[in-house]
């Protein structure tokens, strides 16, 4: 197998992928069948033309046209600022922050070549970066930060959707809809400006004929992404589960992890702009969607197909309880009500990967002894 995953997502999946391989190695030369008495082969092309064509291209166009929706608001409210073009650039925010979750699941292919991944989103920040790095930009009266392709550049932390969450939602946010070029809100621009420039990129590549979309619908012993069927399935598995564990792990647990004794909300992937668990849930409506979409469950055998059904179930059920948590982290941390309901999202998410890794790999064949999850 010859996808990678970003370190800073899933450095264990990685690792244990690359350890999959070599371990099945041997069955590829000895037993041939091995995978083929489960996996369905006949649909896997169907299935990665689905993948490509019916979720990965659509995401990434869809999330380039929030992001260009995000640079002109943004430039709108730096060219005539007000309450109105003020509300325009956060809703604007929203919606960019809305389509990325849902494409963000897919960690392998342009997105993490050239640190593009980090670009549009720097998170989480373990040795706390960011902010000062941000702050120190605001503060400053150097015109670099205020163009997108000086401030591309500079440190990723800097540049991306957390970037401009405290741009729009940090303290002194409220000069924004006052003061006409506010350097606040030029730099603001310049982030969105790059985010655009990534997800235009993004898209451009994923669409681009003979490119990276072919390797994924044509997988063969010339291909260098996947030279097998087994392969491309395993890529996609990969996606599923490493995608649900990030939000379990790098987004749930890296401010709610009640066994280490961790409450630390100010932590949370966008708390500022209250739009956490719009993230999370935008999350994981993409691992339903890629489920749905490129119908993973014709890879398995008939009997095997309900687990398929059981994730999506999984899905809803943390989308509903997700959206009904009270917005404001700092909040909802102090709550019993909303604490169970984080118990509940942290519960589902495992049971998710579990079902994923164990059940729809198990049912395809490509689990034999190992596990996609990492076991916590």
């Amino acid at each position: 197998m010859r996808f990678t995953l970003p370190l800073s997502a899933a450095s264990f999946a990685a690792c244990t992928l690359a350890a999959f391989v070599a371990a099945t190695a041997p069955l590829h030369a000895e037993e041939p069948a091995a995978h083929a008495g489960q996996l369905q082969t006949a649909a896997v092309p169907a299935v990665m033309e689905k993948v490509v064509d019916g979720f990965i291209r659509p995401g990434y166009r869809h999330f380039h046209s929030s992001a260009s929706a995000l640079h002109t608001s943004m430039t709108n409210l730096c060219a005539a600022p007000s309450e109105s073009n003020f509300i325009a650039a956060k809703a604007a925010f929203t919606e960019a922050v809305k389509a990325w979750g849902h494409i963000e699941i897919v960690r392998v292919g342009p997105v993490i070549e050239d640190n593009r991944f980090e670009h549009i989103l720097f998170y989480p920040d373990r040795k706390g970066l960011a902010l000062k790095q941000i702050q120190a930009a605001i503060a400053s009266d150097d015109k670099s930060y205020t163009q997108s392709e000086s401030l591309r550049q500079k440190s990723v932390a800097i540049q991306g959707l957390g970037a401009l969450d405290y741009v729009l939602f940090g303290t002194g946010a409220g000069s924004l809809p006052k003061d006409k070029s506010n350097f606040r809100c030029l730099y603001g621009a310049a982030i969105a400006g790059n985010v655009d420039t990534m997800a235009a990129t993004l898209s451009s590549l994923w669409d681009q004929p003979g490119g990276i979309q072919d390797a994924w619908k044509k997988p063969g012993p010339d291909n260098d992404t996947f030279r097998d069927a087994p392969e491309a399935v395993t890529g996609l598995l990969g996606i599923l589960v490493h995608g649900t564990e990030a939000v379990r792990d790098e987004r749930i647990e890296t401010f709610y992890k009640p066994a280490s004794n961790k409450i630390a909300p100010k932590q949370a992937i966008f708390w500022r702009s209250s739009l956490t668990f719009v993230s999370l849930s935008a999350n994981i409506e993409g691992v339903r969607d890629l489920l749905t979409k490129a119908d993973v469950a014709s890879l398995l055998p008939a009997d095997k197909r309900g687990i398929v059904s059981n994730v999506t179930k999984l899905a809803d059920q943390f989308i509903n309880t997700a959206s009904s948590i009270t917005p404001d982290v700092q909040m909802a941390v102090t709550r019993d009500e909303d604490k169970a309901k984080l118990q509940s999202l942290l519960k589902d998410s495992r049971t998710m990967i579990t079902d994923l890794s164990d059940g729809v790999g198990g049912g395809v064949g490509l689990t034999a002894g190992f596990s996609f999850a990492d076991g916590d």
